[in-house]
């Protein structure tokens, strides 16, 4: 079972989230899911996930995560991975800056019934907004 929940994961950010196939989203995704790291103001469910999925798509081009490590224990997986891209659209009111970015990113993801019912994430967001050049390195 653990090795079903690590394909389905790896899926959900191989291929779902970097070409934004909201059909891929729903398929592995449960219709109650919990983001717990939903960006602010946004629905914590299902619409809000579709939603910040396309949000990113709309702001960065040549989007992919780089899979470093995928670790299952229960009903968890646990994925280590970069989040690479090019800043082609407006993020955070920052318009297009056309810089390429890496981020280093964690995701957990505890499901039931084989879909993603919670979700949490740690992510280099500072690392990644001074790589598009929002905000200077510290001295």
């Amino acid at each position: 079972m653990s090795e079903d929940l690590k394909a389905i994961a790896r899926r959900t950010l191989e291929e779902v989230f970097p070409s934004g196939d909201v059909a891929g989203l729903r398929a592995v995704t449960h219709p109650d899911v919990i983001n717990h790291e939903a960006p602010p103001g946004a629905d914590p469910g299902l619409d809000g996930m579709v939603q910040t999925m396309l949000w990113l798509k709309g702001a960065f081009s040549e989007r992919r995560y780089e899979i470093h490590q995928v670790v299952a224990e229960g009903d968890t997986v646990v994925l280590h991975c970069t989040f690479h891209g090019r800043h082609t659209g407006e993020f955070m009111g920052l318009p297009p800056t056309n810089r390429p970015f890496a981020a280093r990113q964690v995701h957990l993801i505890r499901f039931q019934g084989g879909r993603g019912i919670e979700h949490w994430a740690v992510r280099d967001d500072l690392g990644m907004l001074q790589q598009l050049g929002a905000l200077s390195a510290p001295a």
